[in-house]
């Protein structure tokens, strides 16, 4: 039988509408100015290479930007009320990703990332990272890195890093906007300069950098690299060039949708809406087991829920709760769409 307590407690909670979210900028060296430039992030941080755009990460926690929490940590929002997140299992640690967008101005380090059990025993249980790359603009030849191109063993990776010659053991990778990239955990990688992407990962900021290009930082040392930790968890075979995947668009009024990646971590999908000429408008309403983040790559328009909305713009980040309200969305734009 269910409590008078527990019905008052329901009935207390919040409703389940869409806020948007202030993003977190990182000043990394080889970043440049484009997220400002093109996704006026209006941070003033110079260069501006990363913007954390939904992410309840001790290393950047974005602020509620609209709505009866603005003001509020994302985490905080999330802590509260926890089924904002969904009821899948994989919630049950508040928010499993991280969704950014990067400028490579310059190539970043090459890296390998842990997986989630070699991050818990060894990095104080914290979680590995398993990420996607959404390509969104790249400048002509621009490359990424994508494995390596034969089997090699640590030893060998270790005399290639002493005498400066990693890079030929890489495979690089041509790149071209829309093209979708799936990095699994313990890949070695790197974005490649010129290229602007946006990133959905694991809620994770575990980083092992294996070469840096011997760059100096502002305070005129090399950065750390984590050698030994890489090599822990680095995969070593040869890998075959990535192909891009089969890609459907869907229909419906208003709106269309394809799929770009799917894995245990996290869904994403690329969302078209245009109505401008038409008086309907696209239908949107999330499931009980996940909420859903709308990143806007491009255009504008407005949702309308309730008797609000929320306007958006090329660059915002829309956080909608799982079971959320009713949404009407109008306009015409291109987002991510992704959750869990």
């Amino acid at each position: 039988m269910t409590s008078i307590s527990s019905i008052l407690k329901d009935e207390q909670r919040a409703e389940r509408k869409p806020f948007l979210l202030k993003p977190v900028g990182k000043d990394y060296l080889w970043g440049g100015n484009r997220l400002n430039d093109d996704f006026a992030k209006n941070i003033e941080m110079e260069p501006l290479a990363e913007t954390w755009e939904c992410s309840t990460h001790p290393d950047g926690t974005n602020i509620v930007a609209s709505g009866e929490f603005a003001g509020m940590s994302l985490k905080k929002v999330l802590e509260e009320n926890p089924e904002f997140t969904g009821t899948h299992p994989k919630m049950k640690n508040g928010l499993p990703i991280l969704i950014k967008l990067i400028d490579a101005k310059r190539d970043l380090s090459v890296q390998v990332h842990p997986d989630d059990e070699y991050a818990k025993e060894h990095e104080n249980g914290q979680l590995g990272k398993t990420e996607m790359w959404y390509v969104l603009d790249a400048e002509k030849d621009s490359r990424l890195v994508f494995g390596l191109h034969h089997d090699i063993d640590k030893q060998g990776i270790r005399q290639s890093i002493r005498k400066g010659n990693l890079e030929s053991y890489l495979q690089k990778i041509p790149v071209k906007p829309d093209d979708v990239f799936y990095i699994k955990a313990g890949t070695i990688h790197a974005i490649g300069a010129g290229i602007l992407v946006a990133e959905i990962q694991e809620s994770s900021n575990l980083t092992y950098r294996l070469y840096d290009y011997d760059r100096l930082d502002r305070s005129g040392k090399k950065r750390k690299l984590h050698i030994e930790k890489a090599l822990d968890v680095a995969d070593l075979h040869g890998i075959t060039e990535p192909v891009q995947p089969m890609r459907v668009l869907k229909y419906r009024p208003g709106c269309a949708a394809e799929l770009l990646c799917r894995c245990q971590y996290f869904q994403v999908e690329r969302m078209l809406i245009n109505t401008e000429r038409q008086r309907e408008m696209a239908a949107y309403q999330t499931s009980s087991l996940s909420f859903r983040v709308l990143l806007c790559l491009g255009g504008c328009g407005t949702m309308f829920f309730r008797n609000e909305a929320i306007h958006f713009f090329k660059g915002d980040c829309i956080f909608i709760p799982a079971s959320s309200v009713e949404l009407r969305l109008h306009g015409r734009a291109q987002f991510l769409d992704v959750g869990c």
